[in-house]
């Protein structure tokens, strides 16, 4: 199970993918409790509606970007994509035959 602060820098990750995609509205109450920091209390007193409104919203649009993630897969390529970077630069010295594969993984990607 994720941590708190995991489960916050796993959902900004999605809203770098996948934020375009929801409603204005869904993009409001992410990027005020993900990206400012706001609490629940904080952003419903800012938008004039009920604490439990604010949780119910945030819920839907976070599933939302999880179903986006599921079917699109955005992120889960990136990290692969990081990886095997981090992976080549390590491995610079070694025989150019291993830098291309790395490569040729990457172009799969």
């Amino acid at each position: 199970m994720k941590s708190n602060l995991e489960k916050k820098q796993y959902v900004n990750l999605l809203m770098d993918c996948y934020l375009d995609l929801l409603t204005d509205k869904q993009q409001n109450y992410l990027n005020l409790y993900y990206a400012e920091d706001l609490s629940l209390a904080e952003i419903a007193d800012e938008l004039d509606v009920s604490r439990n409104a604010v949780y119910d919203n945030l819920k839907r649009a976070v599933h939302l970007l999880e179903e986006y993630e599921a079917k699109l897969h955005l992120l889960q390529k990136h990290q692969e994509r990081i990886r095997l970077i981090n992976q080549i630069e390590k491995e610079q010295s070694k025989s150019n035959s291993q830098l291309n594969d790395y490569l040729e993984m990457l172009k799969k990607i």
